[in-house]
């Protein structure tokens, strides 16, 4: 009937077809896993927001500000980091963000990437000016080279500018 190597060569096909099976399936569990649960690895969907709490009333920035967590601003931060840096001095595409909040628009020491518009339009980064810029900048300051769609949750906006204001402040 058959020989003792054929039936070897028999199982040592099988099993050896079974380990390759076996080693693609963990190859690709490593690969493509969906066991991760961190932020950089998930897609943030912002909605638009109306200003407006959700039993109508008007919320008011100052009342969000000042109960804003600025560890959850340092995580909101992260959008940020890929234009802007936090050493005093230390430009990138955006100018550094250290001492921003109550900082003369466009004075960043070193940077000369300011749009024409941005220089123009004066003033300091307060927090409700940087409330009102971080919301859609290209509304806020129309012709603004920053290409940021902006931050639409009034929290995260708050959150942002408390941890700014830790930076050098």
């Amino acid at each position: 009937m058959f020989d003792t190597m054929t039936v070897t060569k028999a199982a040592a096909g099988l099993f050896g077809t079974f380990l390759v099976l076996l080693l693609a399936k963990w190859g690709a569990d490593v690969l493509y896993s969906s066991d991760s649960h961190h932020a950089e690895a998930s897609y943030i969907i912002e909605t638009e927001s109306s200003g407006e709490s959700a039993d109508g009333e008007e919320v008011v920035f100052e009342e969000i500000l000042a109960a804003a967590d600025p560890e959850k601003g340092a995580k909101v931060f992260r959008k940020c980091t890929a234009c802007h840096k936090l050493e005093d001095g230390a430009n990138g595409t955006g100018p550094y963000l250290y001492a921003i909040v109550d900082r003369p628009v466009a004075t960043a020491k070193g940077f000369t990437g300011y749009s024409a518009s941005m220089q123009a339009h004066g003033g300091n980064w307060t927090p409700e000016a940087l409330d009102a810029f971080l919301t859609r900048p290209s509304s806020y300051i129309s012709g603004t080279s920053m290409s940021f769609a902006g931050l639409k949750k009034p929290q995260d906006r708050a959150d942002l500018i408390a941890y700014l204001q830790t930076i050098g402040n």
